[in-house]
C-alpha cells in the first residue's frame, strides 16, 4: 500500500536496531526522509541509514541522549534545517532494568523513567512546537502491553510505559486543534535480537499467551507505525493500538 509518505521528514529515536531499525527502513521504503537517533551503536545506525538511502530517501544519524532536555531541542532544530522540515515523530528509544520492587535501586528506577518517559516528553514537547506552528504533525509513541497490564519485576518499565499512554492521550487533546495526531503503538513480545537471547521457556510462554500462536516480527510493528505516520490515519488520535497477536487478551 502506498502510504503517500514521499518527502515527509520523520525522526525515529532509537532507530539503530530492532523495532526502531524496522520502523526507519519501512518509512524509508515509503519515501520518507528519516533522521535516526541513537545513544550508542552509531555504526549500526549508519548501516540502517545506508539501506534507507538505497530507497532514494535522504537520512541522517544523530548520536544523542533522549533524556537530555536541552540536547533534544538541538536535535529537532538540526533535522528541520538539514532535511527541510519535520512532519512525523516516532519515539521508540527505551531501556529495561528489571527487579522486584523491594530490591530495585533508585538508579534502576531513575534510569528507566528518565529514558522511557522523560525522553518521550523531551521529544514530544520539542516536536509539538514545530507541529503547532505548521498546523500539521504526527506523533507515534512506542509503548508496551506491559504499560497496560503490568509485568512482574518491571514496576519501573511498566510505570514508564503506562505514563507514555496517559501522556499521549493528553497530548492528543492539546494538539488536535492544530491538526496533529498523537497515537501509541503497544507491542507484546517482539522477536528482536534481544528477545532471541531470552530462555526458551519464557519465549514459549509469550507465544502461548497469544491467540495467533506466534510473536511479532519487528516488521509487524513497523507497518502499523507507518500507517499512523501517514494521512490515511488522519481521523485516528489518542489511541493505544496493541500489536501483540492477542497476547494482552
Amino acid at each position: 500500500m502506498d502510504l503517500k509518505l514521499k518527502d515527509k521528514v520523520v525522526i525515529v529515536t532509537g532507530g539503530s536496531r530492532g523495532i526502531g531499525a524496522a520502523i526507519s527502513l519501512e518509512l524509508g521504503r515509503q519515501g520518507a526522509h528519516v533522521a535516526l537517533t541513537c545513544s550508542s551503536r552509531v555504526d549500526a545506525a549508519n548501516e540502517v541509514a545506508a539501506e534507507i538511502q538505497k530507497c532514494g530517501s535522504r537520512t541522517m544519524v544523530i548520536k544523542a541522549d533522549v533524556g537530555d532536555f536541552k540536547q533534544t531541542e538541538k536535535v529537532i532544530d538540526s533535522v528541520v534545517k538539514e532535511l527541510g522540515g519535520l512532519h512525523c515523530l516516532v519515539c521508540n528509544a527505551g531501556v529495561t532494568w528489571d527487579g522486584v520492587i523491594w530490591k530495585m535501586s533508585e538508579e534502576q528506577w531513575d534510569k528507566v523513567i528518565n529514558t522511557n518517559l522523560k525522553g518521550y516528553f523531551n521529544y514530544n514537547r520539542a516536536a509539538a512546537r514545530v507541529f503547532k506552528d505548521n498546523k500539521y504533525g504526527k506523533i507515534v509513541n512506542l509503548s508496551s502491553i506491559n504499560g497496560l497490564r503490568g509485568k512482574f519485576a518491571q514496576s519501573n518499565y511498566s510505570a514508564s510505559k503506562g505514563g507514555i499512554n496517559a501522556m499521549s492521550k493528553a497530548l492528543a487533546k492539546e494538539l488536535g486543534k492544530f491538526n496533529v495526531n498523537v497515537n501509541v503503538v503497544a507491542p507484546g513480545m517482539v522477536l528482536t535480537e534481544m528477545a532471541k537471547k531470552i530462555p526458551e521457556e519464557f519465549l514459549n510462554k509469550a507465544i502461548n499467551e497469544t491467540v495467533l500462536g506466534r510473536v511479532a516480527d519487528p516488521g509487524d510493528v513497523a507497518d502499523v507505525v507507518a500507517f499512523l505516520c501517514s494521512d490515511r490515519s488522519r481521523h485516528v488520535t489518542g489511541e493505544v493500538i496493541k500489536v501483540d497477536g492477542g497476547q494482552y487478551i
